[in-house]
């Protein structure tokens, strides 16, 4: 099982960072997250997006899946590491993570920005998941 999450998920970060101050690129702001996982027990890929918030390079991810859903509550974790493209407006790289069958499962995951803006009414309009 991969990462994921219904609605904005907060991660470390300020939008207002020392370099930004200094010209370079900041990674403040909304981003949609997007990755890709592979199903076991429905033997296929699925992908997954969810709208983050905050400076995204290195970290790690919980899922606590629906109790209605195909996984019924599960709930999974890992680590996520990614490269940050020049223009800032992006971060690509892998998600690692433990399956239900005791195996260690990866899968591509980027950041994608949206908007540099995280005032609550913002917040409150990425509080959905992408279509």
């Amino acid at each position: 099982m991969a990462p994921g999450a219904e609605g904005v998920t907060a991660a470390s970060g300020n939008a207002e960072t020392s370099a930004q101050a200094a010209g370079r690129p900041h990674y403040g702001g909304v981003w949609l997250s997007r990755y890709e996982y592979h199903s076991s027990g429905r033997d296929r890929t699925l992908t997954g997006a969810h709208y983050v918030v905050g400076n995204v390079v290195t970290g790690t991810w919980v899922e606590q899946t629906a109790t209605d859903g195909y996984y019924a509550g599960a709930r999974y974790h890992g680590a996520v590491q990614l490269l940050a493209e020049p223009t800032g407006r992006r971060m690509a790289g892998k998600w690692v993570g433990f399956g239900k069958d005791f195996d260690v499962n990866t899968g591509p995951w980027e950041l994608i920005f949206k908007e540099g803006s995280t005032a609550k009414e913002t917040v409150e309009r990425y509080s959905r998941r992408p279509e």
